[in-house]
């Protein structure tokens, strides 16, 4: 596939650089010679010095052959010129990022497709709604939401000085960690599966005889009804429920971001240290949003804010190792749900390693948006989890696909794969072994990253 991106920006450049591991034709366009050489010396992939909005420019990249246009420099206008351009001269495929809430309407969708541009991203508003999943409940390291909030993918640590595990060995409390998925499944019923493990790093597919170990982060895929009997069986017992949250920098996210939680939260604060943008807050945030002056990191205004009896602290400056050590000072503080900002992702590992709690990346979000247009067959959501080298599709299953042939036990899944819920008929339900999914089923697919494109086959 040939794919003509516009603007090596952040999010620009890790694009290239998924697609590129993707055996896709990309070509990386930029009005910077610096953007540019930045990217070559990183990556192997054909760079073109011009400016986005240029006609000569868009013909010298052959946007007339290519399958996907993306557009994503730092100026929205720039943006939705140049893919109307990219449209008019052949582009089959155009996404642009906009920063204008208004844009995002759904009755203004059908205005930007007869402009021309199939699809319109903003990062900031993914990455409020991801935000608000994750803010809800104080012992969900992520929450993913599918078929409207019915079925849901969580991802739960298990710590070492967890109630149901001590001095490694079960006791009549350990109702998970030490057992085999298997002996859950015989215990404790299958209200729930685990779709994955991460464990040292690794990510894994598990299978029935795959123990459940401290320092865990186990993925489960469930529905709404039962997130309690996880919360339950996780030892998670005593956690609080999130009623407050307090936001540290005033950007567009934590802009977005306050409209969310607002829906969720009692209580919603922005720490903001720069009084011009203070006052733009002002005009900007969720009605009944608290704005304060001050740092973020300034421990005496925390406690004048109540720092006890905080119960979410989400750290949305620019500075990547700010955000990470103000979830630190909070989880010592006994904060137990903390969300940061990470756009570098050298700062993964790092952040995981000190259980800072839920990780915010703008650019897989926006990715993660994306990559579904590259996907043959239909595909609603996809996600690319920060935290675990993985994918999470919605896939709306075809007349006469591959999957409906067999019961899911009887398909041989790619390895990494695993099949987590569906909805049918409106309807929400987990995947069993018996299931036979039909034409219309909206199945939920758990792989590791590069395996999404492999399972098109399996839904044509």
């Amino acid at each position: 596939m040939k794919i003509v991106i516009a603007g090596a920006g952040a999010v620009g450049t890790y694009l290239a650089r998924l697609l590129s591991n993707d055996n896709q034709d990309v070509i990386l366009i930029d009005g910077q010679e610096k953007n540019l050489i930045r990217v070559t010396s990183e990556l192997d992939i054909m760079t073109l010095l011009r400016q986005p909005t240029s006609i000569k420019g868009l013909k010298d990249a052959e946007v007339g052959k290519c399958d996907l246009f993306i557009a994503v420099t730092p100026n929205e206008s720039e943006n939705i010129a140049c893919a109307m351009l990219a449209k008019q001269l052949g582009a089959r495929k155009t996404v642009a990022r906009v920063d204008n809430y208004e844009y995002m309407k759904p009755e203004n969708a059908e205005l930007f497709k007869k402009m021309g541009i199939e699809s319109l991203i903003y990062p900031e508003l993914l990455a409020a709604d991801d935000i608000a999943a994750s803010a809800r409940y104080s012992w969900v390291r992520q929450m993913w939401e599918f078929n409207n909030g019915e079925l849901l993918l969580l991802s739960v640590k298990m710590h070492d000085t967890h109630p149901i595990y001590e001095r490694g060995i079960c006791n009549q409390n350990n109702l998970l960690v030490g057992h085999t998925l298997k002996e859950i499944g015989l215990e404790h019923g299958h209200n729930f599966h685990v779709v994955a493990i991460k464990r040292d790093g690794d990510t894994i597919s598990p299978r029935g005889d795959e123990k459940i170990l401290p320092h865990d982060l186990v993925f489960f895929m469930t529905t709404k009804e039962n997130i309690e009997e996880i919360r339950h069986l996780t030892g998670k017992d005593e956690y609080p429920s999130v009623k407050n949250s307090v936001m540290i920098g005033g950007g567009k996210l934590s802009v977005r971001a306050s409209w969310k939680l607002a829906q969720i939260h009692d209580s919603v604060k922005i720490i903001e240290s720069d009084l011009q943008r203070l006052e733009q807050l002002q005009s900007l945030v969720a009605p009944k949003t608290m704005l304060l002056e001050g740092e973020g990191y300034d421990v005496d205004l925390l406690n004048d804010e109540g720092y006890g009896s905080m119960e979410a602290l989400i750290a949305l400056t620019n500075n990547d190792q700010q955000n990470i050590l103000a979830c630190v000072a909070a989880r010592r503080r006994g904060i137990k749900k903390t969300i940061a900002q990470v756009e570098n992702l050298d700062y993964f590992d790092m952040a995981d390693d000190l259980d800072i709690g839920t990780v915010i990346n703008k650019k897989m979000i926006a990715a993660s948006h994306i990559y579904r247009m590259l996907l043959e067959g239909d595909v609603d959501n996809v996600k690319m989890l920060t935290i675990a080298n993985a994918d999470v599709a919605e896939i709306v299953v075809k007349a006469g696909a591959k999957v409906t042939r067999k019961l899911i036990k009887d398909i041989k899944f790619p390895e990494g794969v695993n099949i987590g819920g569906m909805s049918r008929d409106g309807k929400s339900m987990l995947v069993k072994g018996m299931t036979q999914l039909r034409e219309g089923d909206r199945i939920v697919v758990f792989c590791t990253s590069n395996m999404l494109r492999k399972l098109d086959r399996l839904f044509q």
